[in-house]
């Protein structure tokens, strides 16, 4: 089996074509590595949110208020200033990679620490506090606070760490959750939530799926799950399933999306891969059924997270509704697995995660939107990078139907982070790299 794809966008276009899937190896990839080492960088900062807060005497979210102690700054309307001094204080040389920009008429800033700041730590979080720092600084300065009105500036910008492990009801966000908030090693990158990615994105769902496939596999590679021959297994799965590898989402949701179901995704699916040679009949039993071999399991497998997503957008965008992606999820590989006698997308961990996750999103428990997931929740870690990509996908052609929605949870993120090409466009970005 060729090891080499061509890679098409989000509207069917051909951007690269004969790629090694190793060239998109989160090692190699220089795009990749990019979005990671952005990622890890990049933080928005709130600053409507500070001025409101400083206004009202409101510190710290969750109904906490000291009546009788606020400020009343013109933060929005210094917003200039505000960025070129925190970039001042957050460089490190003056031809750094530091980068402070204004977003939203002086609403937000985007602020990217030089890398320098990031590589001298052991973790990713310096973004997060270093820019904290530096807008309380700034602020105090810019509006000579005294020393018994810091504290409330602190408080605006940091919320209430240290009182709280992280930044509650603060007004710098990171789209990378604190490390206390990872459930095993290696999860950092997958602790992104679906609506975050489904805001950054523009709700354009294959590059959602394309951004969360990044994020995944690049866990993959961190927590040790693509080493050997395991490698060859993850990156194909992630080049069909999230950079649209031989445009094969894209032409099954085309050939689909008008009237068809998850059970005729899953013929297209066979087919597809009966032509293909990946899988051929092994034996026929007496009733007629046929048993399937694969001849390259992880190309199968590839194929079996093609068709995962292109299921799900089929299944979900009828429904105009993220909701039931989990049973998108689990029903799909279900069935993929009685029509072929093979295992389904992720060896069986997208199908188990879908059981859970259905439970867990909108079941008698109920706990929360398919949007609030991500890759390192209890409920979807186990899956390989395979079943997240389908979740961003689904909260980007959600029509508003989540308990919590996108604009709640990310409308920020996604003004700020959407505003960089390579996340809100990676395909096109993974692709012009190589």
């Amino acid at each position: 089996m060729s090891d080499k794809i061509d890679i098409y966008d989000d509207r069917g276009t051909l951007l690269e074509s004969g790629v090694d899937v190793m060239a998109l190896a989160p090692t190699t990839n220089a795009a990749i590595g990019k979005i990671i080492k952005d990622t890890k960088r990049t933080v928005a900062i709130n600053l409507a949110g500070i001025e409101k807060g400083l206004a009202t005497g409101k510190y710290g979210g969750k109904g906490r208020q000291i009546l009788g102690r606020g400020l009343e700054y013109d933060i929005v309307g210094n917003a200039d200033a505000i960025a070129e001094s925190v970039a001042n204080f957050v460089k490190v040389s003056d031809d750094d990679d530091t980068n402070v920009k204004v977003i939203g008429g002086g609403k937000q800033l985007l602020v990217q620490v030089p890398s320098a700041r990031t590589d001298a730590g052991a973790d990713f979080v310096s973004g997060s506090t270093v820019s904290g720092a530096a807008v309380v600084e700034t602020i105090i300065n810019m509006f000579n606070t005294d020393m018994f009105d810091a504290p409330l500036v602190k408080g605006a910008v940091w919320g209430s760490y240290p009182q709280t492990m992280d930044m509650s009801g603060g007004n710098v966000a990171s789209i990378l959750s604190i490390p206390q908030q990872n459930e095993g090693l290696g999860f950092s990158l997958r602790n992104i939530m679906t609506n975050h990615v489904a805001a950054i994105t523009g709700r354009k769902a294959l590059n959602a799926a394309a951004l969360s496939s990044i994020y995944e596999q690049a866990g993959m590679y961190e927590m040790g799950n693509a080493v050997g021959s395991f490698e060859r297994h993850q990156l194909l799965g992630f080049a069909y399933q999230g950079l649209n590898g031989n445009n094969l989402v894209y032409e099954m949701v085309k050939e689909n999306g008008k009237t068809g179901t998850v059970g005729t995704v899953i013929e297209t699916v066979v087919d597809r891969a009966i032509e293909a040679g990946i899988i051929e009949v092994d034996h026929k039993a007496p009733s007629g059924y046929n048993f399937y071999k694969a001849n390259d399991v992880s190309m199968w497998n590839a194929y079996a997270a093609a068709g995962q997503l292109a299921a799900t957008l089929v299944n979900c965008g009828a429904g105009r509704a993220a909701q039931n992606v989990s049973s998108t999820i689990l029903y799909f590989n279900d069935m993929l697995e009685k029509e072929t006698g093979l295992p389904g997308c992720d060896m069986g961990r997208a199908q188990g995660t879908g059981v859970g996750f259905s439970f867990f999103s909108h079941s008698i428990y109920g706990g929360g939107g398919p949007g609030i997931f991500n890759g390192n929740h209890v409920v979807t870690r186990h899956s390989r990078g395979f079943a997240i990509p389908c979740v961003s996908a689904a909260c980007s052609i959600d029509a508003g139907t989540q308990m919590i929605t996108i604009e709640k949870t990310s409308a920020l993120v996604g003004n700020v982070f959407g505003s960089i090409e390579e996340f809100r466009e990676p395909i096109k970005a993974v692709a012009g790299a190589l």
